[in-house]
């Protein structure tokens, strides 16, 4: 299902439209730039949410326990 959107633009804007339809089909232009933009912040309010619940816990790594890895990575190897 589709719903319009309509806002208004500067008169020189929309006259520039006018003299570029043929070569760009503004519409899909449009509205790939609204849905892109969507997801872009969707996608922030998810990290901001990660974030917050992140820095809500209250479980860590023991103290030692990346330089442990390490050294054993490269012992390893």
């Amino acid at each position: 299902m589709s719903a319009v959107v309509s806002f208004k633009v500067r008169r020189e804007v929309k006259q520039l439209m006018d003299k570029y339809r043929g070569r760009v089909n503004w519409a899909e232009e449009l509205r790939r730039y609204v849905e892109e933009r969507l997801r872009q912040l969707e996608a922030e309010e998810n990290f901001r949410e990660i974030l917050g619940e992140l820095e809500k816990a209250t479980w860590s790594v023991p103290r030692g326990f990346a330089a442990g890895s390490v050294r054993e990575d490269r012992d390893s190897g």
